[in-house]
């Protein structure tokens, strides 16, 4: 615990953060110093003085972080995202270090960018736009299906996966789900069906990933899963990256066995993904490789990047910040 007025370093900032984080703050209570970099055991220095950082997903609070952090004095870890596969929670214990996330800011932020994603790949209107500004106005090759009467799968039924399932139901979709903790009551109010994941894999023409990452889904679209697809199966995840084998995708891209893919997220994205890169050599060979394909695309983790969304992430964030400086207690299924 801590009094007065602590500095917080947060790293990781973007412009958007800096905007967010202050506002909520306001004037007074907290002294919040930014960092552009990311933290990780080498720049952990950065909190010198501080008694809690603030940081994001592609962070690095590993065990030496940790210790370089619990060294100068730092009390508390306030992650703004609901992912937290990037803290060793066990040695945070150890050093005496608190650890709290955003575990839900606005699912419909994310949900909306996933629906977002699936018409746009499907009708392909990315591409029919860069063609209309290059007055290409060919329809070849723009051909799409109507969702319609097509079966969606949805793997993980949180509050973003059940927000999505309930919009393609809209759609005309049939639903099926799959999730280690059935909301079955949910499920019979919107006319959606718990079943497994190879019964997904093989009967769904869209399958949405919305698990959270853990040992169980560390590359749940593997090979085997694959294998089980339909062929030309469109597959979106705005989940967790490492949810997918990036190497077996591409392999299920070349032979045509995915159809089309959308991805918010990608396994090695640190360091890549809400950087500009634009002047570089990419140095990452399968992303490379998937940005080649047209039936491809990619956003570069943007599924959360809406007002409501910023606006509750920093009012969580700095409210556990305050909690943290005066002695109360962190707010209700935030802390880790």
């Amino acid at each position: 615990m801590q009094t007065g007025k602590p500095l917080v370093a947060v790293f990781d900032t973007k412009p958007y953060d800096r905007d967010y984080l202050t506002a909520a703050a306001g004037v007074g209570d907290l002294t919040l110093a930014f960092h552009e970099f990311r933290l990780d055991a080498n720049t952990a220095f950065a909190a010198a003085g501080a008694q809690a950082v603030c940081v994001f997903v592609n962070d690095e609070v590993h065990r030496d972080t940790l210790a370089a952090l619990a060294s100068q004095g730092v009390k508390f870890v306030a992650l703004r995202c609901a992912g937290f596969n990037n803290v060793d929670l066990k040695a945070a214990k150890e050093f005496g270090i608190s650890v709290t996330r955003v575990p839900s800011y606005s699912p419909h932020a994310v949900a909306e960018h996933t629906i977002a994603l699936i018409l746009t790949l499907n009708r392909k209107t990315h591409r029919a736009f860069v063609r209309v500004r290059e007055l290409n106005f060919s329809l070849s090759g723009l051909v799409g299906f109507d969702l319609h009467g097509k079966t969606a799968g949805i793997i993980g039924t949180g509050k973003t996966g059940r927000i999505v399932a309930q919009i393609l139901r809209g759609f005309g979709m049939k639903v099926l789900a799959s999730d280690p903790y059935p909301n079955t009551d949910w499920a019979v109010s919107h006319g959606i069906e718990y079943t497994a994941n190879d019964i997904i894999a093989a009967e769904s023409d869209i399958i949405s990933l919305h698990a959270p990452l853990t040992k169980e889904t560390h590359h749940l679209v593997n090979r085997e899963f694959i294998a089980k697809m339909k062929k030309g199966v469109m597959l979106v995840n705005v989940s967790r990256g490492r949810l997918i084998d990036t190497g077996e995708l591409i392999e299920a891209l070349k032979t045509g066995k995915v159809g089309s893919v959308a991805l918010d997220v990608y396994e090695e994205e640190e360091g890549i993904f809400f950087e500009d890169l634009s002047g570089e050599v990419l140095q990452d060979d399968e992303l490379a490789r998937l940005l080649t394909f047209p039936n491809v695309l990619i956003t570069a983790h943007q599924a959360f990047l809406t007002d409501e969304a910023l606006a509750e992430i920093s009012r969580v964030t700095v409210e556990n910040l305050r909690n943290f400086a005066s002695g109360q207690p962190f707010l209700e299924g935030t802390t880790l």
